[in-house]
């Protein structure tokens, strides 16, 4: 068959779409019940051998799945739920710059908020390759400890909608914490 010939069902057009398999089911038949010895009674009383059959969902498959489902151009977006951490911290300034020991600390307080926390505090690196593996990562909430520090900003990005937001030093640790927990 092919998308648009006529559906054996109820005759409307059919159309190619894309599925994921994350679980299966297979019908191992009798070879293993008869084997074994597994039989049941049957309705009419006499033991009869069992059909056997297995199912499964993959974890792996269905990390796949969802990994597969919501990411975008960037790179991963995870669903909240399932992602490694709440809150990926990333430094945007030179090692031993002001930003580094506020991002520490942040990090720190938003751990012991009880999120689960990743932060960048590579040195080899610059703030754009940060940035970007930020975006490939695609933990839900990234904290961009950068310039605005000198003004007691933080920025705060959404990485599903790319939304930002700069928000008061003071104010971080429970503004991202209520986001994490909505």
């Amino acid at each position: 068959m092919l998308p648009g010939d006529p559906s054996p069902i109820d005759g409307e057009p059919l159309e190619l779409a894309r599925g994921i398999e994350i679980g299966h089911i297979f019908q191992l038949g009798r070879k293993y019940a008869e084997a074994l010895g597994l039989t049941v009674q049957g309705s009419d009383g006499v033991p009869i051998t069992v059909t056997m059959g297995s199912y499964g969902i993959g974890v792996s498959r269905a990390v796949a799945a969802i990994a597969e489902t919501t990411s975008d151009t960037l790179g991963l977006c995870w669903p909240r739920e399932v992602a490694p951490a709440d809150v990926h911290v990333v430094i945007a300034g030179k090692p031993g710059g002001e930003q580094w020991p506020v991002a520490e600390r942040l990090a720190g307080e938003l751990d012991d908020a009880g999120l689960r926390v990743l932060l960048d505090d590579r040195e080899s690196v610059s703030p754009g390759v940060k940035f970007k593996d930020a975006e490939l990562l695609g933990i839900p909430t990234i904290v961009v400890v950068g310039r605005g520090v000198t003004d007691g900003l933080i920025e705060v990005r959404d990485r599903r909608t790319g939304e930002r937001q700069d928000i008061p030093l003071a104010d971080l640790v429970a503004a991202v914490s209520s986001d994490a927990a909505t």
